[in-house]
């Protein structure tokens, strides 16, 4: 029953390791740095067919 015990509290130690080292790596490659553009570009229509696409200049009219 010790083995057991042994073996789970080493692969605990594993994982918090591997969980500890993807929030630093999370933080040093920039997943934080914008929190709140994602969340208000999901809210804009970009693919809405009834706004207008492009512009028309003075001499397309």
């Amino acid at each position: 029953m010790s083995g057991v015990l042994v073996f789970l509290f080493l692969l605990s130690g594993v994982f918090v390791l591997l969980i500890v080292l993807g929030v630093f790596w999370s933080i040093k490659s920039g997943q934080f740095d914008d929190l709140e553009g994602p969340a208000a570009r999901i809210l804009m229509d970009d693919d809405d067919p009834l706004l207008p696409t492009r512009r028309l200049n003075s001499k397309d009219e």
